[in-house]
């Protein structure tokens, strides 16, 4: 007589890469009925949300242009995340971003594009890092939780943001809470002509790839990646946890920066305090998503960019409220850590 039994212990290798397929599947499945409660059918739903924005050169352009800023937080998290660091705090850093960003690209006036460019990216990523720092050195020397540290720290920094825009930078003419515009010189070329995909998408995928190659190629890669696996295992191998947690944790904040930059530089030309609805949490997904790798974070960014811009067809074509991109992801991501522990499991048939 065969019995079915579910043993502790790791999947097996044909299963771990359906397991963001699974999540997706699962994910449409719960909020088909979300969909059907609006009034529409769910595979009408699905078309819009999944293919109609790939049928349209201007749809596909703003995919990459929504991608581009949770690529980069998405990246930020999985590094932080391979050693078992949990940085939550991606949008606070992206915030530090933005704000180091604009201040130069204010006062770059007359430099060559090149070089008020790349200032802003070079100020970009040390003020994320900054951001980082507090939290970074509370983990690794007094082992405060960093989820908490980072978490809160968003607040502090939206706080600034709103001090500054509300008191400094706020315009003098309008009266609207903004900075004043960067330099035209500072601001990102478009590389899709007629379209808004800017430098910074470029920026974020040579990002992506630099990561990848570290965590891949490099013995600070392998000792992050052996940090994340066991934490003393690796203290007694004698890679220095402390000081790779440290500096996964700055790492993991300035390229949350970049994605600040790219937003200021490359979408708004100034600093708002709208300028972020939640990159620094959908990075979160993304990195959960991807399995904490660079090609399933680049996957999942485009994913995650073309539900977003698929949510605008549906609102506009089957009248669907237009933040279910907002109820995909939270579910995304419930589900997500839901399926992956179908990674310690393994099904075995016996007599």
């Amino acid at each position: 007589m065969l019995n079915l039994k579910i043993e502790r212990g790791p999947a097996p290798l044909w299963l771990r890469p359906l397991i963001p397929v699974i999540a997706v599947v699962v994910t449409f499945a719960l909020v088909s009925v979300l969909i059907l409660w609006a009034g529409a059918s769910p595979f009408d739903a699905v078309y819009q949300l999944l293919i109609n924005p790939l049928t349209r050169t201007s749809a596909r352009a703003d995919i990459l242009m929504m991608a581009t800023p949770i690529l980069l937080t998405g990246v930020a998290v999985a590094v932080a995340f391979v050693c078992g660091y949990y940085n939550i705090g991606a949008e606070g850093q992206l915030y530090a971003g933005a704000i180091f960003a604009a201040w130069v690209g204010v006062n770059a006036e007359g430099l060559p594009p090149v070089v008020a460019i790349g200032l802003m990216l070079i100020a970009g990523f040390l003020a994320g890092m900054l951001w980082a720092l507090l939290p970074a050195l509370l983990k690794s020397w007094l082992s405060v939780d960093e989820v908490v540290t980072t978490l809160l720290l968003n607040s502090v920094m939206l706080f600034i943001v709103s001090a500054l825009l509300n008191g400094p930078w706020r315009d003098p003419v309008s009266g609207w809470p903004q900075s004043p515009t960067i330099a035209l010189n500072a601001q990102f070329p478009v590389i899709i002509a007629r379209s808004r995909v800017h430098l910074g998408f470029i920026v974020a995928v040579v990002v992506a790839l630099a990561v990848w190659w570290m965590l891949a190629r490099t013995r600070f890669g392998l000792e992050l990646r052996a940090i994340g696996k066991n934490r003393e295992a690796a203290q007694f191998l004698g890679i220095p946890v402390r000081r790779r947690v440290l500096a996964a944790a700055l790492i993991s904040g300035g390229i949350a920066g970049l994605a600040g930059v790219g937003e200021v530089g490359g979408i708004h030309y100034y600093l708002i305090g709208s300028l972020s609805p939640g990159f620094g949490y959908t990075g979160i997904i993304v990195a959960t998503l991807g399995a904490l790798t660079m090609p399933g974070v680049m996957l999942s960014a485009l994913f995650l960019a073309l539900i977003n811009r698929g949510a605008i067809s549906a609102n506009r074509e089957l009248d669907v409220p237009v933040y279910l991109s907002d109820v995909i992801q939270a579910a995304l991501l419930l589900v997500t850590l839901a399926v992956l522990l179908l990674n310690r499991y393994r099904i075995r048939w016996g007599r």
